[in-house]
């Protein structure tokens, strides 16, 4: 059995700060993944966490902002 309960969409929304619409829509556009129980998405912590790193910026040594 799963040893980590699965985040609902409001749960995700939450953490995120965005609406549950816009966690919806991203999984629409399988851009997170989710499974699906009956009419309810989850979502899995690892898979929420995978979505965030593909998602961080990084900054490049030259496009720092110059020191003072």
């Amino acid at each position: 059995m799963l040893s980590v309960p699965l985040l609902t969409t409001q749960e995700v929304a939450e953490l995120l700060k965005v609406s549950e619409a816009t966690v919806r829509s991203w999984i629409k556009h399988q851009e997170l993944r989710a499974v699906k129980f009956e009419r309810e998405f989850r979502i899995a912590r690892v898979d929420l966490q995978n979505f965030v790193e593909a998602r961080m910026t990084t900054v490049k040594p030259d496009d720092r902002a110059p020191s003072t």
